[in-house]
């Protein structure tokens, strides 16, 4: 609108920002650059959405376009829960589509960048902990990255200094890849900036919103006397780790997805990656016991991983309790796991248990479907909330916390 009324719009032009934005048009850039994406397309009917997903092959990430936040979008397992999804979340028409993508779970890479049209400078790239499915900004971010190759590191610089002169961008852009089998595909570019601007400007030292700004008014990365390129990582390792406020949020489910549910973040900064994530997650109000029993309660999908972890938590010395068919998949590698009833089952209800004290810790995962037991779990999440104590709902977070906790261990000894 601006625009059509003859207002000059500094910086990235806003048919480059719709070339970004619009499903169609950024598959040509793709073409243009030969980036790969994760197989998609987008529908503008509940039919068009279903036989998308049948030809992508489930599970799918489904999403409204021009969306901040990852508002109303959701990882669907089946047919039934794409119905769901399409008659409760959205309201599909020609002119407002939903775009349908091929869920890859593997590691989430966000890199920020600023651009004059030719040159591109990229301050820092940041390996998200939890695996692609959580937003970004709910995920626990880790600069530089700690177990990416040379060859994905220099695949992601390749593909943000295409993507951004391919889109002219002129200022800052915000890139997110997923990094799968060692092969890179981009999942989206904002051209604008993104909340890890001042956490990379903090600890990279490069101030990034002052140079986009002298970019948007015309001057050059090499007339400013910079190096493009990736800047030379800093000798210590920075972690950013979300702040949710659920206690302040009544009747809000705490499992992380790719809606965000954040509403701050803190940084902890360190020479060692174990000591920097302990300072960010203690930052981050999160209440990790370092004895006492932890509730397993996890989705059928996660239990083969879950019995590794839980394993890892058991020569802790932490006691592991779970509900029937978690606590079965545990005890089925040797070791102890106390079965509890399910909300309202038994004397060893676990709504109970978290109010008197008796569990602190929960590892929960979410359970797909409107059934019993996804609304238990999130009965129990919230009994988390409401009495302080840790809750996991995402395995990768909880193998950083069984990290932290191995790292203050060796420090007491």
């Amino acid at each position: 609108s601006l625009q059509k009324a003859g207002v000059k719009v500094f910086g990235t032009s806003v048919n480059d920002i719709d070339r970004a934005e619009d499903r169609e048009r950024f598959d040509e850039v793709l073409e243009q650059t030969k980036i790969p994406r994760p197989k998609g397309t987008s529908v503008t009917t509940v039919e068009g959405a279903v036989t998308a997903a049948n030809e992508i092959g489930y599970p799918v990430m489904v999403r409204p376009s021009y969306v901040l936040g990852g508002r109303a979008m959701e990882i669907v397992y089946n047919e039934a829960e794409l119905l769901d999804y399409m008659g409760r979340a959205v309201k599909v028409t020609p002119e407002h589509p939903v775009l349908v993508d091929r869920y890859m779970q593997g590691t989430e890479v966000e890199v920020d960048g600023i651009s004059d049209g030719t040159d591109v400078i990229i301050p820092g790239i940041m390996e998200h902990i939890e695996r692609a499915g959580v937003h970004s900004g709910d995920s626990i971010a880790v600069y530089p990255p700690q177990t990416l190759s040379s060859k994905v590191i220099y695949t992601i610089i390749d593909y943000t200094k295409r993507l951004a002169t391919s889109l002219h961008v002129k200022g800052l852009l915000n890139s997110r890849y997923v990094v799968a089998n060692d092969e890179v595909y981009v999942i989206e570019v904002n051209p604008r900036s993104s909340r890890t601007v001042p956490f990379l400007s903090k600890v990279t030292d490069i101030q990034m919103v002052n140079l986009a700004t002298r970019i948007a008014l015309g001057e050059t990365i090499k007339g400013m006397g910079l190096k493009p390129g990736l800047a030379d990582p800093k000798p210590y390792v920075a972690v950013k780790a979300p702040v949710f406020s659920f206690a302040k949020m009544q009747d809000v489910d705490i499992s992380l997805g790719p809606e965000m549910k954040s509403t701050g973040e803190v940084m902890g900064i360190d020479y060692h990656y174990a000591r920097a994530l302990y300072k960010a997650i203690t930052g981050a109000g999160m209440n990790i016991p370092t004895e006492g029993t932890i509730l397993f309660t996890v989705a059928d999908k996660d239990k083969a991983e879950m019995k590794q972890l839980a394993k890892a938590f058991s020569e802790l010395d932490f006691r592991i309790v779970a509900t029937e068919g978690t606590a079965k998949s545990i005890q089925s590698l040797g070791i102890d796991a106390d079965i509890v009833g399910k909300v309202h089952e038994r004397s060893t209800d676990i709504i109970q248990m978290i109010k008197t004290g008796k569990i602190h810790m929960v590892i929960n995962t979410l359970t797909q479907g409107k059934g019993s037991s996804a609304r238990d779990g999130f009965k129990i999440r919230r009994a988390t909330v409401e009495h302080g104590i840790a809750c996991l709902t995402s395995l990768d977070t909880a193998w950083e916390v069984l990290r932290v906790l191995n790292f203050m261990r060796e420090r007491r000894l």
